[in-house]
C-alpha cells in the first residue's frame, strides 16, 4: 500500500499567502479537492500532505501561485481551477514554464497578462508575426488581448494608427438603410471592440485620437480598395467573412503593418450556403512563412467559469450528433 508523502513550500510574505489562499480559504479547498491532499499553513510555510503523485501535483500548481503572488499578480479561483485542470492532464511542463507575460496597462493602471498557456502562445505569435490567426471559442481573451497588443504597439510608436474592422453580418453588409452616419451605423456590431478600446485607452483619449484619425473603426466593406500602411489592424468575427472578403482585406495590409484576424468557427452567422472565410483561409495559408494560426480552447477561457463547462457541453453534443448521423447513415446504407 502507498505511503502518505509530506513536502514544504516557503513564501516570503504573509500577504502572498492570504492572496495564494483566497476568501475563506477557497483557492486552497479547490486544490485539496482535485489531488485528495490535505494542505496546512503555518508561519511562512505551507506542509502538503498526501500521496505521492497527487502531492507533486499539488506542489506544482502552489509553487506557480506562490510565484505568481511574489510578482504582485492578484490569485482568481480562474487561475488555480486552470492550473489544477493542467496538472489533472499530466500537462505538467505548462505549469513550471508559464510565465504571465505583460501586455500593456489599462487607463486605469491595471495589468494586462496572458492568463493562461494558449493566451501566451497568441501574445507571443503577435509580437513574431505579421499576420496572426487568433481561432477559439467565446472567452479566451482573443479579441480583448488583440486589442491590448495594438493599444501597446500604438504606445511605442511601432504603429501610426490602429484599425478596427468588423463584417456587419446581420446587416448584410449594407448598413445604408440604418439611421445616422456611418459611426452610428456600425456602432452596434463594433461594440465590443469599443469596450475593449475604452478600458485601455480611457473614454476620453480614444475620442481624442479617433477624432484625429489615429483610430479608426469601420465595417469590412469599407475596407475594399485601400492600402493599410503602418498600421495595427484587427478584423474581429472572421468566421462571418466569405471567402472573397477574407482575401480583399488580407491584401489591404501594407508596409510596416501588422494584422490580427480573430474568429470562432464554431458560431458561424453567414445565411444560406455560404462558406465562412475563416474556415477557408487555414487551408490555403497554413504553410505560408510570417503567418501564425494560433487555435485557443476552452482551457483559455477567462471569463465565468460557467462558459468553459457550456462551451464543453456544446462540443460533446456536437460530437454526439454527428456519431449518430454517422451510424444512422450506415444503418441505411
Amino acid at each position: 500500500m502507498e505511503s502518505l508523502v509530506e513536502v514544504s513550500l516557503e513564501f516570503d510574505r504573509i500577504e502572498h499567502a492570504m492572496n495564494l489562499f483566497g476568501n475563506f480559504d477557497e483557492n486552497i479547498n479547490i486544490i485539496e479537492d482535485a489531488f485528495n491532499v490535505k494542505i496546512i499553513s503555518r508561519d511562512n510555510e505551507i506542509r502538503v500532505v498526501g500521496y505521492s503523485d497527487a502531492v507533486y501535483k499539488a506542489q506544482t500548481v502552489l509553487q506557480r501561485l506562490i510565484a505568481m503572488a511574489a510578482q504582485g499578480d492578484i490569485i482568481s479561483k480562474q487561475n488555480v481551477s486552470y492550473f489544477v485542470q493542467l496538472a489533472e492532464e499530466n500537462q505538467l511542463d505548462k505549469i513550471k514554464g508559464f510565465t504571465a507575460d505583460f501586455v500593456c496597462l489599462t487607463a486605469r493602471g491595471r495589468q494586462i497578462k496572458a492568463k493562461t498557456h494558449g493566451q501566451k502562445v497568441y501574445v507571443d505569435a503577435i509580437k513574431e508575426n505579421d499576420i496572426v490567426f487568433g481561432i477559439g471559442p467565446a472567452g479566451t481573451g482573443k479579441t480583448f488581448l488583440a486589442v491590448a497588443m495594438a493599444v501597446n504597439a500604438f504606445r511605442n510608436k511601432k504603429v501610426n494608427r490602429i484599425v478596427l474592422t468588423r463584417p456587419a453580418v446581420e446587416a448584410g453588409e449594407k448598413l445604408g438603410f440604418l439611421p445616422g452616419d456611418l459611426q452610428n451605423k456600425v456602432d452596434p456590431y463594433l461594440r465590443p471592440l469599443y469596450d475593449a478600446l475604452y478600458e485601455m485607452m480611457g473614454a476620453e483619449t480614444y475620442h481624442k485620437y479617433l477624432e484625429k484619425g489615429m483610430i479608426e473603426v469601420a465595417p469590412l466593406a469599407y475596407m475594399r480598395g485601400r492600402t493599410l500602411d503602418d498600421s495595427f489592424i484587427i478584423l474581429d468575427e472572421a468566421q462571418n467573412t466569405t471567402p472573397e472578403q477574407m482575401k480583399m482585406f488580407l491584401t489591404r495590409i501594407g508596409f510596416g503593418s501588422k494584422a490580427v484576424i480573430t474568429g470562432d468557427i464554431t458560431q458561424i452567422d453567414l445565411p444560406g450556403e455560404k462558406k465562412s472565410g475563416l474556415v477557408e483561409v487555414m487551408k490555403v495559408l497554413k504553410d505560408v512563412k510570417g503567418i501564425s494560426f494560433v487555435h485557443l480552447s476552452d482551457m483559455d477561457v477567462v471569463r465565468h467559469e460557467l462558459v468553459q463547462r457550456i462551451i464543453q457541453a456544446y462540443e460533446r453534443y456536437d460530437r454526439e450528433k454527428k456519431e449518430k448521423g454517422k451510424k444512422e447513415s450506415k444503418e441505411t446504407n
